[in-house]
């Protein structure tokens, strides 16, 4: 099988990869950066992967432009249904991708993390695999998440601590940010 892997970062790939080459699976990376906020952490992020994907000679597709607006004016008003927007749009790129470079199916790395609504991210990328012609690849990685974690620090990978856009950038420091001034 010849399979399209969208890539969120470098840490997120390891254990997803490693299984899909077990599998004998041919992959190939996607990165998708219209959701990650700010611009210097989609950098860092890309640049992560980057090196990851080198080190183990992981062939990737990097998207050009940067569409934060796009993405914003997408969610704004919904930004408690932000992820169904944003898994939709990550995993419909990579349909697209994997349709035009001829790969028989698509994945996501979204499925290593414990924090993503799996059954919604199931639900979209069959959905987007019927129209697109694809096979739309479920494992549930999130049985490596300590072992991803571990390598990860091995390496000395940057690790960011949000989702990657504005909204979760929010969740995740503001909460923080109050509790500290108690």
């Amino acid at each position: 099988m010849k399979l399209l892997l969208h890539a969120c970062c470098g840490p997120c790939t390891i254990y997803p990869l490693q299984v899909l080459k077990e599998k004998n699976i041919d992959v190939m990376g996607f990165f998708y950066r219209h959701n990650i906020h700010p611009f210097t952490e989609c950098m860092r992020r890309e640049e992560t992967l980057g090196q990851y994907a080198d080190e183990v000679g992981l062939k990737m597709i990097w998207q050009q432009g940067y569409e934060l607006e796009k993405f914003i004016q997408s969610v704004v008003f919904r930004e408690k249904n932000r992820c169904r927007y944003c898994y939709h749009a990550r995993l419909k790129a990579t349909a697209m991708v994997a349709k035009k470079g001829k790969f028989d199916g698509f994945s996501t790395t979204l499925l290593y993390s414990k924090f993503q609504n799996h059954q919604l991210i199931i639900e979209i990328g069959q959905a987007l695999a019927r129209e697109y012609g694809l096979k739309f690849f479920y494992h549930d990685f999130r049985e490596g998440w300590q072992q991803g974690i571990k390598i990860s620090k091995e390496h000395g990978m940057y690790r960011q601590q949000y989702c990657g856009c504005i909204y979760s950038e929010r969740d995740r420091y503001y909460k923080d940010h109050n509790k500290n001034k108690s």
